[in-house]
């Protein structure tokens, strides 16, 4: 690859670093963490589909961050594990790109479907009489779409400016993403940085903005309110999602910051994989020991089994 061909169709992405004692281990590590989120995530939406009491405005919410957490895993821990046992890999500049645009899909719905779910929350505490008609299936549905529809429209944007580009380069550092797509290119590429960095910043300011204002009402509400049996179950409610919340953000923060910064980009690969891995592994763990009524139905699917082979 040292004769580097002019917007070459084919891409070489480096191998990860690791000590060979280490490669078989991590490859491991990573196929079994991924089976555990296909498992957990795809039976979480299943039960939702199979069961018409867990089809409510929470659990359907919940269903599409599920499908969010396969979908973005099933693009990015497959590639990653081949890279962890193979010395170069290589991959064609329309399947990275590709690859790239539901990776940051993925990223980026996070914070849309999460928006919604603190919506949710908002309005099942401070209007509980209001909430079967606030919350309509067919409201439900128009927020979903909502979400879906502006990160596809944001990372359509995001990648189109990035493919406009002449490249000049055919290695790629770390993953297939964006920055490390227009980092192919001898280009200027100062409207792609001002796009990414105003897409970020627009993104995490709404997510933030929004959920902190849900969650002020929230706390005023239950401060109001002298019912100690309706505030521990609106804690109990939002001190879930909010674990959630936190986790993904401070992961996505990882990202950003070791893109941003030069010394810490070799880290990047680490960051990367503990914001597809760790979120995807906690939620429908958190959501299934917090929520009772799925709790519920899996202890009586987990019960029904038992007694079957008994």
């Amino acid at each position: 690859m040292n004769n580097i061909t002019y917007n070459s169709p084919i891409l070489l992405i480096k191998s990860i670093d690791i000590p060979h004692r280490f490669i078989y281990p991590v490859f491991v590590l990573l196929l079994v963490t991924y089976l555990i989120i296909l498992t957990t995530n795809l039976g979480v939406m299943l039960l939702i589909m199979m069961d018409r009491r867990l089809q409510q405005p929470m659990y359907l919410l919940f269903f599409s961050l599920s499908f969010n957490d396969v979908m973005g895993n099933t693009v990015v821990l497959p590639r990653l594990m081949f890279r962890v046992v193979s010395t170069n890999l290589f991959i064609s500049y329309t399947h990275c790109v590709s690859q790239a645009f539901f990776s940051h899909t993925y990223g980026t719905s996070c914070h849309t479907v999460m928006m919604i779910m603190a919506f949710d929350r908002y309005v099942a505490i401070c209007h509980p009489l209001r909430y079967t008609s606030i919350m309509s299936p067919t409201m439900v549905a128009k927020l979903t779409v909502s979400a879906w529809s502006t990160s596809i429209t944001l990372v359509s944007i995001l990648l189109g400016l990035t493919i406009r580009l002449k490249r000049c380069h055919s290695i790629i550092i770390h993953a297939c993403t964006n920055p490390s797509l227009y980092k192919l290119s001898c280009e200027d590429v100062t409207i792609n940085n001002i796009y990414g960095l105003t897409f970020t910043v627009a993104m995490l300011s709404s997510s933030i903005g929004s959920v902190a204002f849900t969650y002020f009402r929230i706390l005023i509400s239950c401060v109001s309110t002298k019912n100690k049996e309706l505030n521990r179950k609106a804690v109990q409610t939002c001190a879930t999602h909010l674990v959630l919340y936190m986790i993904m953000l401070c992961s996505g923060f990882l990202i950003i910051i070791s893109d941003r910064i030069k010394i810490l980009n070799r880290y990047r690969p680490v960051v990367s994989m503990l914001f597809h891995i760790v979120p995807p592994i906690v939620n429908p763990v958190i959501y299934a020991m917090q929520t009772k009524e799925l709790k519920a139905r899996i202890v009586q699917i987990l019960h029904s089994k038992v007694s079957q082979q008994q």
